[in-house]
């Protein structure tokens, strides 16, 4: 089996969906065929590098 990639706008998609909270994990796991785990680590690295947009 191959590894999947993504690129940074469908992750960016995903994990804003993710924030806003409107599906729960599970639900956006099923809708874009993703491990929760998935979604969980990309939003993890996102808001942690979030404050970086505002350095400059």
């Amino acid at each position: 089996m191959t590894r999947r990639k993504f690129t940074s706008s469908f992750k960016t998609k995903v994990v804003l969906e993710a924030i806003k909270e409107r599906s729960s994990l599970a639900e956006l796991a099923q809708k874009y065929e993703l491990q929760p785990t998935q979604i969980s680590a990309w939003k993890k690295d996102f808001l942690e590098s979030a404050s970086d947009v505002f350095e400059s």
